[in-house]
């Protein structure tokens, strides 16, 4: 298995606007072969001893995280589900700096070899 992952702060305000975001994407990938798609929204973030995922991501007042992975086969299949999505006009019509409703030169992204599984 292959995952990539995903860490973004998310103004709150804009909290249905990606909720509909991601909607769409969880099917464009889906529909490309992806195995599983996941978006989830921080609610117990902040703990004594470890970075808390606020900080991490840079989040500005009024921000919340957003963590999301995607899972495949492999790092090949991944490539193959990817270079699908990215030519989906459904995804094009969404990659808009202007229309997204985050800031996506603070966005953490990475692709990721499975370590344990159980």
């Amino acid at each position: 298995m292959y995952v990539d992952g995903f860490l973004l702060p998310l103004p709150t305000k804009n909290l249905a606007a990606y909720r509909r975001m991601a909607k769409i994407s969880s099917r464009v990938w889906r529909q490309h072969g992806a195995l599983a798609y996941h978006e989830c929204i921080g609610d117990d973030l902040v703990h004594k001893g470890v970075v808390a995922f606020p900080k991490a991501a840079r989040c500005k007042r009024r921000e919340t995280v957003v963590l999301a992975w995607i899972i495949y086969k492999s790092r090949a299949h991944r490539d193959k589900v990817n270079a699908k999505v990215l030519k989906d006009p459904r995804i094009a019509k969404m990659m808009n700096p202007a229309k997204t409703p985050f800031d996506c030169k603070r966005m953490a992204y990475g692709g990721f070899k499975t370590l344990v599984r159980a």
